[in-house]
């Protein structure tokens, strides 16, 4: 009865109720024709209506009814379980469901519970003695069915696909239970048949059993159902692990939304990390980069991936909407703007300029309609139109090939010392960025302003080119005979008003050309991604391991600079000016190029987060550090680290490291004999600060004095300084760090005075902010306008992780030494503090009375008393005498020396200074201490000859003069 129910018939079963009262079976009066209340209209019911057919009688067309009916009530429920689906109404088969299920019950009912009878031994002989013991297994490939026809009726392919896959199954169980049987044959009668695999059992494996063995046949069969259960759940054979992990999930409720009250949180199981970096089995390193490619392109990402962010949110799909509603509606067959042509015209009316409705010229062609609203432009275009040839200004790209060769791997310096093997992270980790472009309709346009504004001042000069930038484009302007640049550079404003753009910077001239040039902001800032500039024929042409790449310059080029030649850096900009992304990008760079021998790092990052993610890499000679006063420890330890060097290129005759670095490995640096040292090269040490400011706020004075000695001398000991603050004043970056960092970076600042402090010359306040930046490097007289360089925080992370599973860190402990801690005597207690202001009042007031530490200090007459005795016991006041005020022992120029006493410390240098005391202590090293070391022959003549004597005469100076060689400190 259902298999005649055809797919038009459900069709109209489903229709309104007037089309079922009256006609009967819909379908067949469809098919001859008849018009149909709710579904006529349709066009896709029309191609499945079933031929014309004669109506069927009153009692079959009720019974077809009440099948339909009990049918339709049984799919809505078996709809409603789990997800709730609707198929459309013409599509669904719930006739044919609904016997399925009425199948399977009746099946189970006879092979599961042994119902017996006329009917059960009808349907026992059909199942069992045709698939054998798998009639067991038949119920449920039948509710399988059943349920797919109720839910998803429209997927045919994956319908066929199971239906497939189920059959596979079925036959090749029947096959593994007729062996299983005993192989009867058919001369051993149907009950053996239907007690092990039945008619398609004896088929399927009988043919097979007699070509091969019993256990080949079974692996086969076996094989075959696995591969049916592969085909039923879609999976491939590469995706096993990771179904069987999702299905793991779903059993213990990982796979629920967050805010599923029946989630289970396993966080705590990882700590900080996320449950991907869970220890896996080891794999090649061709399956780790093509997983790890696979992640970077699967996952959300991290907040830092984004280049350019803005702080106005600007909802473009409403612009969008909007534009679309304001355009007239376009006829059909009228050719309709491309995807191409209206970012063209977003990026116009960014720029400014006006967008009218009709399609974009080609972008060969010169933009007439742009350049027509621009005002006074169309003198331009009238030459055109009379016939005079007016040829576009061109641009002037860069000529440089597209890096699509990998970073070469440097295999004479990955050996590490030892018998480690370093590879460096391959090139894939730092993705290409998208192409540049070298012309676009606004800059046609700009052209064109810049052409009509100088006509109208009567200034005597042309456009004669551009060169387009990531996020700049200048145009070059060049002079008629007799013409002042000044008629130029003073139409600033005037300029800026015809090309609709604040950010307009003039220079004049060119650095290496007799031109002029204007850079105006691009409309469309374009990204220029770190693995492109170190992929680029300027990084490639050396191998130095302090290569970093900067970004693009104006006209297109890659920049790429050498921290060794700098020799130190100081990077200054505002906040979100592009700063940090810098320093992510120099110190990718380094991970990159560079292996722990070759290069180790300081990072001091005083804000706690800006290179967290660099913790662990094997280049770190000391843990990040985080806290400004340990910062100023480790900056010493730089000046520690740069004497002992210097001190073996002396003794040792080298006047660089890298010559010293060079006779090491070729084995010409030979210690004394009797010294048990092992000589070894010593690496590049770069020392990285985050912030300069929050350490001049905490310890200005050793913080400037160890910054520069070491600007002063580290260059050739290989020690190098970068220095990033985005607070630059003259209280941060004071004189002496400017003097002795000669390499700037600057990036948008927020008054012309920072430019001046970074620079020493104006322009860093009219940067666009975001990456674009003005470098000046040691030897240049004007600055170099580049759009820094970006790596997103998935591409630091895939490096570090790199590196860091190669070769773990190794921390050196005494860069930053914990101060000792100081010993405080019993008596004193917990009144160290009190006791040291009371004994700077008596010693400065030169006054001992127990009355004044009462009326200063606010303290009671028992502590006050306390204090005098602790006093007295330290030989600061002599002993009570009655009412009188103690006498004082101390003279103020003691003062600091006691106070160092009393609190546990040492006691502070003499008053010779410190010059005084590394020469006196450099004269004592050289004197028997140190064999070896340079001898200090002032030091020692001065030791040599009898000291000065100081006479007097009868009685004493009254003025209190001093000898001329006590006035010398020695």
């Amino acid at each position: 009865m259902a298999t005649r129910t055809s797919p038009a018939a459900r069709s109209g079963a489903s229709g309104p109720t007037k089309a079922r009262s009256t006609g009967g079976s819909t379908s067949k009066t469809s098919g001859k024709g008849n018009p149909r209340g709710g579904t006529g209209g349709r066009g896709s019911s029309a191609s499945r209506q079933s031929p014309p057919q004669e109506q069927l009688p009153l009692p079959l067309r009720a019974i077809e009814s009440a099948w339909m009916g009990v049918a339709r009530i049984a799919g809505a429920g078996i709809r409603k379980l789990g997800t709730d689906v609707s198929p459309e109404r013409a599509i669904r088969r719930d006739g044919t469901g609904f016997f399925l299920i009425l199948l399977a019950l009746a099946v189970a009912t006879v092979e599961w519970w042994a119902l017996r009878g006329p009917v059960a031994d009808v349907i026992h002989a059909g199942a069992a003695g045709t698939f054998g013991w798998m009639a067991l297994v038949l119920p449920f490939m039948l509710l399988t069915g059943s349920v797919r026809l109720f839910r998803y009726p429209e997927r045919h392919r994956a319908n066929s696909r199971i239906s497939i896959g189920l059959v596979i199954m079925l036959l090749s169980g029947s096959g593994i239970t007729h062996i299983v049987g005993g192989s009867p044959a058919l001369s051993d009668g149907f009950d053996r048949l239907w007690a092990s695999g039945g008619i398609v059992g004896f088929l399927v494996a009988g043919p097979l059993s007699a070509a091969l063995t019993t256990w080949p046949v079974v692996i086969l069969l076996s094989f075959l159902v696995f591969v049916s259960i592969l085909i039923v759940t879609a999976t491939p054979f590469r995706h096993i692990p990771l179904r069987l992990r999702a299905l793991y999930e779903h059993l213990m409720g990982q796979d629920l939304a967050p805010d599923d009250p029946e989630a289970h949180d396993q966080s705590y199981l990882y700590g900080n990390s996320a449950p991907e970096k869970v220890k896996k089995p080891r794999r090649s390193r061709r399956e780790k980069q093509a997983e790890a490619a696979a992640a970077a392109a699967a996952q959300e990402g991290f907040a830092g991936d984004e280049a350019f962010e803005r702080a106005l949110l600007q909802d473009e799909e409403d612009e969008a909407a909007a534009a679309a509603a304001a355009a007239p509606a376009v006829p059909p067959g009228v050719r309709r703007p491309t995807q191409a042509e209206l970012a063209t015209q977003k990026i116009r009316r960014n720029q400014g300029l006006p967008v009218d409705g009709s399609p974009v010229a080609d972008s060969a062609e010169p933009p007439t309609e742009a350049i027509s609203m621009v005002p006074g432009a169309t003198e331009v275009l009238n030459l055109a139109s009379a016939g005079a040839p007016v040829p576009p200004v061109p641009s002037k790209p860069v000529a440089h090939t597209p890096p699509a060769a990998p970073i070469p791997q440097r295999t004479e310096q990955l050996q590490l010392s030892g018998d480690i093997t370093y590879t460096l992270p391959p090139s894939d980790f730092l993705p290409p960025g998208p192409p540049a472009k070298e012309r676009s309709e606004a800059n046609d346009a700009v052209v064109a302003a810049l052409t009509h504004t100088l006509e109208q001042f009567n200034v005597d000069a042309k456009v004669t080119g551009f060169s387009r930038g990531p996020t700049v484009t200048r145009y070059e302007i060049e002079l008629g005979e007799g013409t002042k640049v000044e008629r130029v550079t003073a139409l600033s404003k005037n300029i800026a008003y015809a090309v609709a753009s604040s950010d307009v910077r003039i220079l004049s001239p060119i650095p290496g050309k007799s031109a002029i040039g204007i850079e105006i902001p691009n409309a469309d800032k374009e990204v220029v991604a770190l693995g492109d500039v170190l992929r680029s024929n300027s990084a490639r042409k050396t191998e130095h391991p302090m290569v970093m790449g900067v970004g693009k310059d104006v006209e297109g080029g890659f920049v790429v600079a050498n921290l060794a030649k700098m020799p130190h850096l100081l990077v200054a900009g505002a906040t979100g000016a592009g700063k940090s992304s810098f320093v992510n990008s120099m110190i990718t760079s380094i991970l990159m190029r560079s292996t722990p021998d070759e290069v180790r790092m300081v990072m001091v990052d005083p804000k706690r987060v800006e290179l967290t993610a660099y913790e662990g890499v094997p280049h770190l000679i000391t843990p990040i550090i985080t806290n400004p006063k340990k910062a100023a420890e480790a900056l010493q330890w730089v000046v520690r680290e740069m004497d002992t060097r210097y001190d073996d290129l002396a003794n040792f005759g080298f006047k660089h490291i890298d010559d010293f670095n060079k006779a090491v490995r070729n084995g010409k640096v030979v210690p004394p004999a009797g010294s048990k040292r092992v000589i070894r090269a010593y690496p590049y040490l770069l020392v990285i600060v985050d912030e300069l400011a929050d350490l001049m706020m905490v310890a200005p004075r050793d913080v400037e004095d160890s910054i520069v000695r070491i600007t002063q001398l580290a260059r050739a000991a290989g020690i190098h300084l970068v220095l990033a603050t985005q607070r630059p004043s003259v209280d941060v970056v004071t004189g002496l760090i400017k003097a002795n960092v000669p390499s700037r970076m600057a990036f948008a600042t927020s008054s012309v005075t920072d430019s001046r402090v970074v620079l020493d010359q104006p322009g860093a306040e009219k940067l666009l902010g975001q990456g674009d930046a003005l470098f000046l490097p040691m030897g240049s007289n004007k600055p170099i306008r580049v759009q820094g360089a970006w790596v997103t925080e998935s591409e630091i992370h895939r490096v570090v992780e790199h590196v860091k599973n190669q070769l773990q860190a190794v921390y050196r402990e005494d860069v930053t030494v914990t101060a000792p801690k100081k010993q405080i005597d019993d008596d004193i207690g917990d009144d160290l503090d009190v006791l040291l202001q009371a004994t700077e009042l008596v010693v400065t007031t030169q006054f001992g009375s127990t009355s004044m530490l009462q009326r200063k200090l606010r303290v009671g007459f028992a502590k006050a008393g306390r204090l005098m005795d602790l006093l007295e016991s330290r030989g600061v006041v002599g002993p009570s005498e009655g009412s009188k005020a103690r006498d004082v022992l101390v003279k103020p120029d003691d003062l600091a020396a006691t106070l160092a006493a009393i609190s546990g410390g040492e006691a502070p240098a003499p008053a010779g200074g410190a010059d005084t005391a590394a020469l006196a202590d450099n004269a004592n090293v050289n004197h028997g201490f140190e064999p070896g070391g340079p001898v200090d022959l002032v030091a020692a003549d001065l030791e040599s000859r009898p000291q000065a004597t100081e006479y007097h005469d009868g009685d004493d100076d009254a003025d209190g003069s001093e000898d001329a060689w006590s006035l010398t400190g020695r």
